[in-house]
């Protein structure tokens, strides 16, 4: 097989996700394996939830793991630029190609005309999806609203019966029934490409020949096979992994499972050990041991014996593979060096100390004041949540849920920012900021006699200080489904209330 390039393709829109570096881990070995070229290529197109500092955590996170790539935003190579906001000028001409050649078309459809159509096929029992309204215009018709800038996207053309067949490494042919296949938008009314579009145009031009993925793309496979048809391209051969799982078999969510890279790095897993682990996600070496390194995978790895059974991520597996490797590899020296470079460091500490020097009287006080910033989940409890607070306990889980909600969406963590919205939800729920803080100390500190809660958040960083939050919720007893939906539509409600203050 000469010539093999596999490629990684996330999203900068959030924490970096465990599921991207087992991913990247099996695209990385596939590529070494036959001796060509493994891409890192940034898929930024949604830029109103893009953003730099998530770009940078999943460089650096997967760097962490030791995972290394030889083209990308960060190293070059000569298919650039590796960020899709960088290539904005390349989507459209094809995007105008295909209408050109007839196989999309200029839609004029808006959203409240798409609401109203979605609501009529799922009254029907029909799968809602959009149904070639459009396609009725005439061209003179069409060329009108053009000229009048009428608001309109383009959408490719999808056969209406038949079946479609993928071909796939693991799979063998698949087979989707083309009137389950939405007639997709290609080109968004702002000019901005959806996925579908950016990522074929994006993987023919950087001459992908195997798309390594996630299972949850095969209902996508039929839509970008059609393009390449339409293109005259020739697709890359298809390979969908099995999707990681919680233990209970669910989809792996940050719900029910800790999800971010970057999370373990905090928590203080090894990156030697965080790899092994998610090699084994679905796959093992030829002997079956379960430690083995990056290096060991790549001298043995053969694609044909991932199995395709949803590989289960079972944190306390994890933490007993971490404790093999940190008995087995680790000296002592070696030992002392990893927990200076994990938390015990110049760099680590000084954003902290000007807050620990405030409160202590002798140094031996500094350990117990800030044993939560080096630990890892705190062992809490529900008297204790009750005995620092005003509030009863279900509004200590509202609180605490919205605050995780409100905090999850934030797209930039720093102090300010966070104090800023925390006062505001404290505002809308019109309890004092004192009563909400007070939860909230809990959960990230332990306690409400502690350093500022925002500057641990800060220290602690984004996922660790959700966790923390989740991991509270959990404690006070959680949130059940149907309570979830309640919170949910009071959340929503919360934010309708806040734009009519604004208007």
């Amino acid at each position: 097989m000469s010539n093999v390039r596999t490629r990684i393709a996330p999203s900068p829109t959030g924490d970096p996700h465990v599921g991207t570096a087992y991913i990247a881990l099996f695209n990385l070995c596939f590529a070494r394996q036959h001796g060509g070229r493994f891409v890192l290529r940034i898929e930024d197109t949604d830029q109103a939830r893009s953003t730099a500092e998530s770009e940078q955590a999943i460089l650096d996170s997967l760097k962490w793991l030791g995972l290394d790539w030889d083209e990308g935003p960060d190293v070059g190579g000569d298919f650039g630029p590796y960020r899709q906001s960088e290539r904005m000028g390349i989507y459209r001409q094809y995007a105008e190609q295909l209408v050109k050649e007839g196989h999309a078309f200029y839609c004029f459809a808006t959203p409240a005309e798409l609401d109203q159509m979605r609501q009529e096929q799922m009254a029907r029992g029909e799968t809602p999806k959009y149904d070639g309204r459009s396609l009725a215009l005439s061209y003179d018709e069409v060329q009108r609203r053009l000229e009048n800038m009428e608001p309109h996207v383009i959408r490719m053309k999808v056969p209406h019966q038949g079946v479609c067949e993928i071909s796939d490494m693991l799979r063998g042919n698949i087979q989707i029934d083309w009137a389950q296949v939405d007639m997709q938008i290609l080109l968004k009314a702002d000019g901005m490409p959806t996925y579908h579009l950016a990522n074929v145009v994006d993987d023919h031009l950087m001459e992908i020949t195997h798309v390594i993925r996630g299972e949850e793309w095969i209902n996508s496979a039929p839509k970008h096979q059609l393009l390449y048809q339409y293109f005259g391209w020739e697709m890359p051969t298809l390979c969908h992994l099995p999707l990681l799982r919680n233990p209970d078999k669910s989809k792996l969510s940050k719900r029910k499972n800790p999800t971010s890279i970057l999370y373990y790095q905090r928590m203080g897993y090894l990156p030697e050990a965080m790899l092994n682990y998610l090699g084994r996600m679905g796959w093992s070496m030829p002997d079956e041991r379960e430690k083995f390194s990056l290096y060991d995978m790549l001298s043995e790895f053969d694609i044909n014996r991932v199995s395709l059974g949803g590989p289960i991520f079972d944190t306390e597996k994890l933490r007993w593979l971490n404790g093999c490797w940190i008995r087995e590899e680790l000296d002592a020296d070696l030992f002392a060096q990893r927990l200076q470079n994990w938390a015990y460091n110049r760099e680590t500490l000084m954003p902290i100390l000007p807050h620990l020097q405030q409160r202590v009287e002798i140094l031996s006080d500094v350990a117990p004041i800030a044993s939560f910033l080096v630990s890892g989940m705190l062992d809490l409890s529900e008297d204790r949540f009750l005995r620092e607070s005003k509030l009863e306990k279900s509004e200590l889980l509202k609180l605490l849920q919205f605050a995780l909600w409100r905090l999850e969406a934030l797209r930039h963590w720093q102090r300010e920012l966070i104090f800023e919205e925390i006062k505001l939800l404290a505002t809308q729920l019109e309890v004092k900021l004192k009563d909400f803080l007070a939860p909230l100390f809990v959960a990230i500190a332990g306690t409400s006699a502690s350093i500022s809660v925002m500057d641990s958040m800060v220290f602690l960083g984004p996922d660790l200080s959700r966790a923390r939050i989740r991991h509270a919720i959990e404690v006070l007893g959680g949130v059940s489904k149907k309570q979830t939906k309640k919170l949910e539509k009071d959340y929503a409600q919360l934010g309708k209330a806040a734009q009519g203050k604004d208007a």
